[in-house]
């Protein structure tokens, strides 16, 4: 059967008898069929060529649901008077026409215009204040590399050991309470994200009151569990975003660690230059200062949060519903196993949450690719911001000078990783951004490695630090998005995210030792290791663009031989894609 055609009809025309005219938008255009498909597909189809929503009207009067558009009046007159001897073989299927009369005649559209304008609502109110959280929780983690160059390893006597456990117990408590991500779809988002916030501006305060090695290790055992429970906000992103806007967004909210270890550095400059006239150790004052800010915040988020598209308090009415209808599409395999929009209008926080869906992700073979990938980045995600002041130091900088030239390599990445962000949205595809991405930190971290054997200069050696930065944070970025992407539904986006950071993060249990003192000045080990790390990574990235190629390739062919079919009453379902 031939698709479905549509037309705009300016409101300047008469509407059809029985109606008041309203399924009419802001601009006075409204949808009519010009002729009829078997199937509501046609409706998704025309969306996604035309950029538009469509939005059910209430159950007012103002509706059309039993008469055609003037163009359907005039085809059905034409129909009646030519082809009357049809009209038996056409009532199998008269009732079938009648509901998509129905569905297309109770919508009616909104522009492209307006929903630009939302998505830019959502970008500078929504995104950029996450990402404003995710700067004060990446501060809060790193900023302990800073504090040790700072006089904290002098102060409470810590030995190289000691020093690397503060490290490493951050990211054990981490790593087992990264199950928290599914708190997002079981807890009101506002509500958890406020006190997430809370916990670990507290607990980052407290580091400057330390006074033994003991008390220190416990506050970043629990710095590790607040910081844990955050780690779901690209699933928390996707209930506003569409797949193929999802990169960016992301890579706007990973932005913002390169550009806070940037932020960290130039503070840390600042502090340790003036900060031994206040009569507070330099280090102490960088936790208090880097740390605090973060419990304001936390009230504004408990009110600034949206637990949804229709709840934002900063969005009109009709900006909260179009929101909503642009994510429609977006949710459809989320209700594939519900009764047809029994759940439609509900929070998702709220809805039933399915354990199959979980089961289903844990055993896909696919989580753990990408799991994987996110292991191998976060060998060097989490060791170079911790470490480049000392490795900085240890070039032959002063200590003062080493706080301000650890920040111009992270400002780097912050600008790659937008670029990045944009790109793999523009193209819609990771596996090639991600590829090229490892091969550029694998290529810094070489040009380390082999600059600290041949006892190169300290210039060169900085410099490679400027393609690992950027390498790395982009493709962490694109991982996180991939993981969202490639799962249907919202428990599936969950536990996806759960899998990742669990496996994943267990990279930061190699990355906080690799670079010892006793390896000073050129940590060549270490700059091996995050090379061969990377090098995986683009394996592993490669591999799972052929098999989500494959797949992709399987559910195209279903999709086609259902098509080819067209059995009457046969209903189609459409394909979830992969993206590659």
């Amino acid at each position: 059967m031939s698709p479905a055609k549509y037309e705009a009809v300016t409101g300047e025309e008469e509407p059809p008898p029985g109606s008041s005219g309203s399924n009419e938008s802001s601009t006075g255009t409204r949808l009519t069929p010009e002729s009829l498909s078997d199937d509501d597909n046609d409706l998704e189809d025309l969306e996604a060529e035309e950029g538009l929503e469509l939005k059910e009207l209430g159950k007012d009067g103002q509706h059309i649901r039993h008469h055609r558009s003037p163009v359907n009046q005039a085809t059905a007159g034409g129909d009646e008077e030519e082809d009357s001897d049809d009209e038996d073989d056409d009532g199998a299927l008269q009732g079938r026409k009648s509901r998509r009369r129905d569905s297309a005649a109770s919508f009616e559209l909104y522009t492209p215009d307006e929903e630009r304008k939302v998505r830019r609502k959502l970008d500078t109110r929504l995104v950029l204040f996450v990402a404003l959280l995710y700067l004060l929780s990446f501060l809060d983690r790193s900023n302990i590399g800073n504090a040790k160059i700072a006089g904290l390893t002098d102060d409470l006597d810590l030995s190289d050991n000691q020093y690397d456990w503060l490290l490493t117990t951050f990211y054990i408590t981490y790593i087992l309470f990264e199950w928290m991500t599914l708190c997002f779809k079981i807890f009101p988002p506002h509500i958890y994200i406020a006190c997430c916030v809370c916990a670990w501006g507290v607990l980052a305060s407290l580091q400057s009151l330390a006074t033994s090695w003991t008390y220190l290790l416990v506050l970043r055992a629990f710095l590790g569990i607040g910081e844990a429970a955050f780690v779901g906000i690209p699933f928390y992103l996707s209930f506003f975003f569409r797949r193929e806007e999802l990169a960016l967004r992301v890579g706007l909210f990973i932005a913002a660690a390169p550009l806070a270890t940037t932020f960290a550095s130039s503070l840390a400059w600042a502090i340790v230059r003036f900060g031994d006239n206040t009569g507070i150790a330099s280090w102490r004052l960088l936790f208090l200062v880097e740390g605090f800010p973060a419990c304001v915040v936390a009230v504004w988020s408990w009110f600034w949060i949206p637990d949804s598209p229709s709840t934002a308090r900063w969005l009109n009415a009709r900006e909260r519903k179009i929101a909503t209808l642009r994510m429609r599409q977006e949710s459809f395999v989320n209700t594939v196993s519900e009764k047809a929009g029994t759940q439609a209008n509900v929070p998702r926080h709220k809805r039933k949450f399915r354990w199959t869906e979980v089961v289903k992700t844990l055993r896909d073979p696919k989580s753990y690719l990408t799991a994987g990938m996110f292991f191998c980045c976060n060998v060097a995600f989490s060791s170079m911001p911790v470490f480049l002041p000392t490795i900085v130091n240890s070039m032959g900088f002063s200590r003062l000078a080493s706080q301000g030239l650890s920040a111009p390599p992270f400002l780097f990445a912050f600008v790659a990783v937008l670029l990045t962000a944009f790109v793999s949205d523009r193209f819609k595809s990771r596996s090639i951004p991600m590829m090229f991405h490892a091969l550029l930190a694998l290529s810094g971290y070489i040009l380390a490695a082999v600059g600290g054997i041949m006892h190169a200069g300290p210039t060169l050696r900085y410099l490679a630090v400027f393609p690992i930065c950027a390498g790395f944070f982009s493709a962490v970025t694109i991982v996180i998005t991939w993981t969202v992407n490639n799962q249907a539904s919202d428990e599936g986006k969950g536990t996806g995210m759960a899998v990742l950071n669990v496996i994943g993060q267990m990279g930061p249990l190699v990355g906080t030792r690799l670079y010892p003192d006793h390896d000073a000045p050129y940590y060549v080990t270490g700059m091996s290791v995050c090379a061969g790390a990377m090098l995986m990574v683009f394996i592993l990235a490669f591999a799972l663009r052929v098999v989500l190629m494959r797949e992709n390739r399987k559910r195209r062919a279903r999709w086609r031989e259902v098509e080819g079919e067209a059995l009457v009453g046969q209903s189609r379902t459409k394909e979830f894609m992969y993206l590659t």
